[in-house]
């Protein structure tokens, strides 16, 4: 047996002693084979020892069998308190979980799944401001609803048999609808940031295809622009021979594919052939008598040939 370890107090001996009784409790809760040789004993308290034990199954590297085992006081005999299987401090743990929200990168999401946002989530803010409630001063408000009821109350006695309910219509919501704005929540100017900084990383004036183009999108006729803050800065490309065809992209990044991109040059024509009409080459027509050639004779302006 292997000698005991303290914590704080002195282990009692009858439970030290307890080595077999704690790994029958072992075996009996894992499985024979499974609990390997003995490695400790810690005094949890007066008259109560764990005793650990080494896990040889497979997956669990490093963890341990913790028999918990107790003795009343002025009693000779040992019972068994708990089992339990611990990690030990070399021991193979799962990682620490994560919650979804936090696992979630973009491009995980397909076909079918749905990612719910929190109500309070910081990139985005109400569409419109305001309560869903209309102006105190509204001829729909309960305030002024009271005042009719009190009014009418004086004239007929009593307040009418039905007062009409303040219609749905009369609400921030139904008129923001009505405007067109029937988005309850809008990127807030966080939302704006974050996505500008992912866009930008993707498809800005760092990227390595920005550095070597010709110009910038802000130039280039196929950068379909954008509305609202965000048009300032990017745009969407629509060159389908682009790499980033559909991507929205900085007004600032650049490719190949510009719309006034050079023009491929043409392959080049030769020189047109010089004639000169001003010179004079004297060719031998026959050979000379001393082994030379004989010159020709020069022709005149009236086509005969000249004697010298």
């Amino acid at each position: 047996m292997s000698a005991a370890t303290t914590r704080s107090r002195t282990p009692d001996r009858l439970c030290v002693e307890a080595v077999d009784l704690a790994r029958a409790a072992a075996e009996e809760a894992a499985a024979p084979g499974v609990v390997g040789e003995h490695v400790s004993a810690v005094a949890e308290g007066d008259r109560i020892v764990t005793h650990f034990f080494e896990c040889k199954e497979m997956g669990y590297r490093g963890w341990r069998w913790a028999v918990t085992v107790a003795r009343a006081s002025r009693a000779k005999i040992v019972t068994l308190d708990e089992t339990v299987l611990l990690p030990g401090p070399d021991a193979l743990l799962a990682p620490e979980w994560v919650p979804w929200s936090e696992r979630l990168r973009p491009g995980d999401m397909g076909p079918g799944d749905l990612l719910p946002t929190e109500a309070e989530d910081l990139r985005l803010e109400p569409g419109y401001s305001g309560e869903d409630e209309p102006m105190p001063s509204s001829a729909v408000s309960e305030e002024m609803a009271e005042l009719v009821e009190a009014e009418d109350a004086e004239v007929t006695g009593g307040p009418p048999s039905s007062l009409p309910v303040a219609p749905a219509r009369g609400s921030i919501a139904a008129v923001a609808e009505e405007l067109g704005m029937r988005r309850a929540r809008v990127l807030s100017r966080y939302g704006l940031h974050t996505a500008a900084d992912r866009w930008d990383e993707s498809f800005g004036a760092k990227t390595a295809m920005a550095q070597a183009a010709p110009a910038s999108c802000v130039s280039c006729g196929f950068l379909v622009p954008l509305g609202g803050s965000l048009g300032q800065a990017f745009g969407i490309c629509g060159n389908e021979f682009g790499p980033a065809d559909g991507h929205v992209v900085s007004l600032s990044y650049g490719c190949g594919g510009h719309s006034e991109a050079a023009v491929m040059p043409k392959p080049l024509r030769p020189a047109p052939p010089v004639l000169d009409s001003m010179r004079v080459d004297e060719f031998a027509l026959r050979p000379a008598r001393d082994g030379g050639s004989v010159p020709e004779e020069p022709e005149t302006a009236d086509g005969e040939l000249g004697h010298s």
